[in-house]
């Protein structure tokens, strides 16, 4: 049911070796929302995905999941050796919970069933994130984490992989995490933004809350940005 809290984190810091990488943070995500998180790099924005899906514990202050809740993740890099001799089929039946069959989630992320019996090492990387992306929804998440999800990938299939994950969200009710660097992303499909330079700077709407000031905050005095945002040709770009 949207509207329905499925994560709330309250004063979130991560600190490694001595650095605070994150600190400050603060945010709720609703059922079937999408949050953007936006920053530049080194702000702690993927330590914070891995925080929350439990691969990093050593953090301070609260991170509460609905009952029930399940989370899939994709990392921001996963790299294939070409000689790795797994299939698709072999790497997906690597999870231990099915709650679709391989056809079927196949069928969700719109890839054929004869890329079962291929190497997983034989796929480009747009064509690898949408077999990622099978694995993540195959056993029904509530929520899906992804980090920076069309990072090498070509233009074309990057626009084909986020619009993807709106059909997804829209077809199985979920939410999302998603980290990206492209505005244009954040204004499209995100309901909620939030800026991280390792603490929270903004947090809001994308078109209020993306304002000329935060980004410059955010990434820089030095930075210029171009409005464009969707919607009403309005855009913003850092040059």
């Amino acid at each position: 049911m949207a509207g329905r809290k499925i994560i709330e984190v309250k004063n979130l810091s991560v600190t490694l070796d001595g650095r605070k990488i994150v600190g400050e943070v603060s945010f709720t995500l609703q059922s079937q929302e999408v949050l953007a998180i936006v920053g530049p790099n080194g702000a702690g924005k993927s330590i914070l995905l891995k925080t929350l899906v439990g691969i990093n514990k050593h953090y301070s202050g609260e991170i509460y999941f609905a009952p029930g809740t399940k989370i899939g993740y994709l990392p921001q890099r996963f790299h294939v050796d070409s000689y790795l001799p797994i299939t698709v089929r072999e790497f997906l039946n690597l999870k231990p919970e099915h709650k679709y069959t391989l056809e079927e989630v196949l069928r969700l992320v719109d890839i054929p069933e004869t890329w079962l019996t291929q190497n997983l090492g034989t796929f480009s990387s747009g064509q690898l994130q949408k077999i990622l992306l099978a694995w993540a929804v195959i056993d029904q998440p509530h929520v899906l984490l992804f980090d920076e999800p069309t990072e090498n990938v070509d233009v074309v299939s990057q626009e084909s992989i986020y619009d993807l994950l709106h059909e997804l969200q829209d077809r199985l009710a979920i939410s999302i995490i998603i980290v990206s660097h492209d505005l244009d992303v954040v204004y499209k499909y995100a309901n909620t933004v939030l800026c991280l330079n390792e603490r929270m700077l903004c947090y809001g709407e994308p078109v209020a809350t993306l304002t000329n000031e935060a980004l410059s905050e955010l990434y820089g005095d030095h930075a210029f940005f171009h409005h464009h945002h969707f919607g009403n040709h309005h855009h913003d770009d850092v040059q």
